[in-house]
């Protein structure tokens, strides 16, 4: 039968010692010998070996010791010996002991009679405890706090105790006399837990005797305070008014930890704004005045679950919120970012925008080494608030526009993005912001941005004026033609042939990379090339132009953004300049630029030609110019623009939509009661009484203290274990609750025998691990046993519990009957939740995942996408392809689904598949992981799924 042990030490088996050398060293009178004796006793005994021989030595020969370190190891011993005989009566020679106890509760030193009392806290048998009771009493009144708290703990023990309350029928009394004279605030805190446990009446008595005084109690006693409130506000909703003042009261204590205490206890119990409003301040004080950046991340946690129960006043709070910017750390600031952009309203937005706009300027000091990358979040923070508030953008995006030139790619990229939004959104803005990107543009320094910035270029120069600055812009960045010289090409080869061997390796690293559509392609090093920060061949960027710079490096994708951005610009000059001699000079200039990048892509300069996408975009764009058609030119000049803005419309639908989502409510039923605040009684009630009243009130009508019952789920997760014929019945409800999953189990006995022994014996498979073990039970002939079993997972991996149910028979105690129990799947779904990322934040986990699980289809299902709904449904991921791009016939389909587990863990599918000829789909799904687990199981789930109707 298992026992409940109070002791664990680590014990190395590889050294055992021998009992006759422990007693051989417990019988002499070296002191430290016996200490190690003693130790090496008790680590035996805890593992497992019996050594009865030992005892009657150590009552001989340690018993008499007065050295303070082996009396207290031998109650340590005496703590975890078997104290009494297989039928539960005390063994004889325990008798001994009890007068070496009495004898240590009246010992001169205060030591020893501490470590007693706290050894009495840990024994079960009264025939032991019963004969020091009036020692332990005696205690009560010693002069030293360590053995007053001490006796408190027994007392209370003692109480506990099955016969405790016959044993001690007065302890409350006397508990309550003491805490009323005591000064130890330990002393205080234990004994106000004694009647908090044992006699709940008398502690609220107390607290409401001395609540003037409270303000003054310890952090210790105040701690116990708060669990008593939560514990009887529990029981009895309707005196947690009272309750709740007490609480705002202590929010004044100096310790820290009362006050966190304080204000989850108020958010737990209240939902009046002035108790929320106390609480949140709390928080925000907290957040400011602790160093430690693990609680700024658990202040910011509950601040977050503040925002979503009570965003109106979350909302006041914002630029309190704000202030843990100041913090160095890039995940508090992450995640004070995301709190606050959920609470911006049009009374503070400007006050944000501000602080936000102060923070950019400082991460230009360049202190800190993550100031890139803070950059970042601060600009897509201020991209969000200009989205949601078009009026403040005219504020930020000047300023914005001095960062395209930003070291850290992502940073500018996401700058340029913003600028590309805010030009289409704000038409006031148009020209401002293509002047100043005009200026700005020689700046830039990565082929990303400079793309990105050239597409604005194109669309956005309406004028005659910003035309030609944007043509003279960019002839400026490229510099002066031929890319090079005769002379160079010679040189080139030479220096070539030296480091072909070099430079093949470079050029041929080439891997699959996935595309917009799911697809794959084969990523080659030009890609790489503009993907990454870019590299310099020929002089730096303040010698020659950027442009020149980075297509001399190998950019060719850049090359044809240029050329595309240059018919774009000579197109539009056809419409507004009048002079076409101005437009034929400036359409040969733009041919020639063409024809150079051409030739230098298909020359021996550089190290590879140029790719085969880039020579035909080039060679569209010199034909197009040679011969342009009003159908082709509308293409050009307008529908780029309408797709970005039917790009902008979809992204704000589809955030809408989310948003809405998101704000879904539960509604109350048809006939819960509904209590009328104006017709209450009012009597007695102060203002903070009359608030919770009437948000409960509030929940109550809206649903909210209904919609966690939802009995038909639970009756889906009742699973049987044992067949309706055997002996014992097993079923096991299951809970699963993000690292933890508790088995309920319902034993019931179907024999007309008293089952001795009955064991409930669980094994596990995968990343599950039991807590403990179930201990032994006796069941009478057809009653009933609830039994619970705790498992603690680590990862998303589908596990596996089994085991047995194992008995006795009262006819046959040595037969051992052992039932096998069905085995209980742990779903990988009960651990994975729909959720969002962006296109380049997939691919780019896409390429860095080396976990991948391919997934032949295979289902009886034909239709495209009936099948990606299925698996989306199946899986429990969401679709991030946006439905424009799902829509029409074409007999293929290509989708990228994703989701995040509790663990933090990202799960990537791509669904590749095609119709064939005899109506069935044919493809695979390819799934990617950070870790192993995830990817086989989604696809143990899929392969499982796939085929349809189950």
């Amino acid at each position: 039968m298992e026992k409940s042990c109070t002791l664990l030490v680590h014990f190395d088996k590889g050294t055992p010692a021998m009992a006759n050398e422990i007693k051989e060293a417990l019988e002499g009178n070296d002191i430290e010998s016996k200490i190690e004796a003693l130790k090496k006793a008790i680590m035996l005994l805890l593992n497992g070996e019996t050594i009865p021989q030992l005892f009657i030595t150590i009552i001989r020969y340690v018993l008499p010791s007065d050295d303070h370190t082996v009396q207290k190891l031998l109650l340590l011993y005496l703590e975890i010996i078997d104290k009494t005989d297989t039928r539960g009566k005390v063994l004889p020679e325990m008798i001994l002991i009890c007068q070496n106890l009495r004898n240590n509760l009246q010992h001169p030193n205060e030591y020893i009679r501490g470590v007693t009392l706290r050894f009495l806290c840990r024994l079960n048998e009264t025939e032991i405890i019963e004969p020091l009771i009036p020692s332990i009493l005696t205690n009560l009144e010693h002069r030293h706090p360590f053995v007053r708290r001490n006796a408190v703990l027994a007392v209370m023990s003692v109480y506990k105790l099955p016969q405790g309350e016959q044993l001690l029928d007065s302890a409350p009394e006397i508990i309550e006399k003491f805490l009323t004279s005591e000064q130890d605030n330990s002393s205080k805190r234990n004994a106000f837990l004694m009647l908090f446990n044992c006699a709940q009446e008398r502690a609220i008595n107390y607290l409401f005797t001395n609540i003037d005084r409270m303000t003054d109690w310890g952090e210790q006693l105040q701690m116990v305070v708060l669990e008593l409130i939560k514990k009887v506000c529990r029981a009895n909703k309707a005196e947690k008014g009272k309750y709740i003042k007490i609480i705002i009261s202590l929010l004044n204590s100096p310790s820290t930890a009362v006050i966190y205490e304080c204000a989850g206890t108020l958010v737990s119990l209240s939902s009046a704004p002035t108790a929320i409003r106390a609480a949140a301040n709390t928080y925000c004080q907290l957040l400011l005045s602790q160093s430690d950046n693990n609680v700024k991340l658990i202040v910011l946690d509950r601040l977050n679950e503040l925002k979503t129960s009570h965003r109106e006043i979350m909302v006041e709070l914002v630029m309190d919120v704000l202030r843990a910017l100041s913090s160095p750390n890039l995940d508090i600031r992450r995640k004070t970012i995301d709190i606050s952009l959920e609470l911006i309203t049009p009374r503070n937005i400007d006050e944000v925008v501000m602080l936000l706009k102060k923070e950019v300027v400082k991460t230009q000091s360049g202190e800190h080494e993550k100031n890139g990358e803070y950059r970042q979040m601060l600009v897509q923070a201020i991209h969000t608030c200009a989205i949601k508030f078009p009026e403040v953008a005219s504020t930020v995006v000047h300023l914005l526009m001095d960062f395209l030139s930003d070291t850290n790619v992502a940073s500018a990229m996401d700058v340029v993005v913003f600028v590309r939004e805010i030009i289409e959104t704000n038409p006031k803005l148009r020209v401002s912001i293509i002047t100043r990107l005009l200026d700005t543009f020689y700046q830039i320094r990565a082929a990303r941005v400079c793309s990105c910035a050239l597409w604005i270029i194109g669309e956005y120069c309406l004028s005659l004026s910003e035309v030609e600055s944007g043509i003279s812009s960019i002839k400026s960045c490229l510099g002066d033609l031929p890319f090079y010289t005769a002379s160079e090409e010679g040189e080139a080869q030479e220096s070539s042939k030296s480091s072909r061997q070099v430079s093949s390796t470079t050029v041929s690293s080439r891997r699959p990379a996935i595309l917009a559509d799911g697809t794959y392609a084969t990523q080659s090093a030009a890609l790489e090339t503009a993907m990454s920060p870019p590299t310099l061949v020929q002089g730096s960027l303040s010698s020659i132009g950027n442009l020149r710079s980075l297509i001399l490096s190998g950019d060719f994708f850049l090359g044809a953004v240029v050329a595309c951005t240059l018919t774009k610009l000579v197109l539009r000059l056809e419409e507004v300049q009048a002079s076409k001699v101005e437009v034929n000079r400036t359409l040969t200039r733009a041919l020639l630029i063409m024809v150079s990048m051409l030739q230098l892509g298909e020359s021996s300069f550089l190290p590879h030609p140029i790719d085969n996408d880039s020579r035909d975009r080039i060679i569209l764009c010199i034909r197009l110019l040679s011969n342009t058609g009003d159908d082709v030119r509308k293409i050009w000049l307008q529908s780029c623009r309408q797709s970005f803005v039917k790009m902008l419309a979809e992204k704000q639908r589809h955030e809408t939509e989310e948003i809405k989502a998101r704000a879904q409510i539960s509604h109350a039923q048809p006939d819960d009661l509904i209590d009328f605040y104006h017709l209450k009684s009012r009597k007695g009630m102060s203002q903070l009484e009359l608030e919770d009243e009437v948000q409960d009130d509030l929940k109550r009508a809206t649903g909210e203290f209904t919609k966690d019952g939802d009995d038909a789920n639970k009756l889906n997760r009742i699973l049987q274990l044992t067949g309706f014929s055997d002996p014992v019945y097993a079923e096991a409800y299951v809970t699963v609750h993000h690292y933890d999953i508790v088995l309920d189990v319902t034993v019931i006995n179907r024999t007309k025998e008293t089952l001795q022994n009955l064991c409930l014996e669980l094994a596990t498979m995968g990343d599950l691990k039991l807590v403990e073990r179930p201990q032994n039970y006796t069941l009478a002939p057809e009653l009933s046993k609830q039994i619970k079993a705790n498992i603690k997972v680590s990862s998303t991996e589908t596990g596996v519990i089994f085991g047995n149910i194992v008995y006795e028979t009262s006819s046959n105690v040595l037969e051992r009957t052992v039932i096998v129990l069905n085995d209980i799947h742990i779903d990988i779904m009960d651990y994975i939740s729909p959720a969002s990322c962006t296109d380049v934040a997939f691919r780019a986990m896409w390429a860095e995942f080396e976990w991948e699980n391919k997934v032949a289809v295979n289902t009886i299902i034909q239709d495209e996408k009936e099948f990606l709904n299925h698996i989306m449904k199946s899986t429990n991921m969401k679709c991030l392809t946006p439905i424009s791009a799902l829509e029409g016939e074409c007999g293929f389909l290509a989708a990228n689904l994703y989701a995040k587990s509790v663990f933090g863990e990202d799960a990537l599918v791509n669904v590749s598949i095609e119709k064939q000829a005899d109506k069935k789909l044919s493809g695979y799904i390819r799934i990617r992981s950070k870790t192993q687990g995830i990817a086989l199981s989604l696809g143990d789930k899929i392969t499982l799924k796939q085929k349809g109707g189950s």
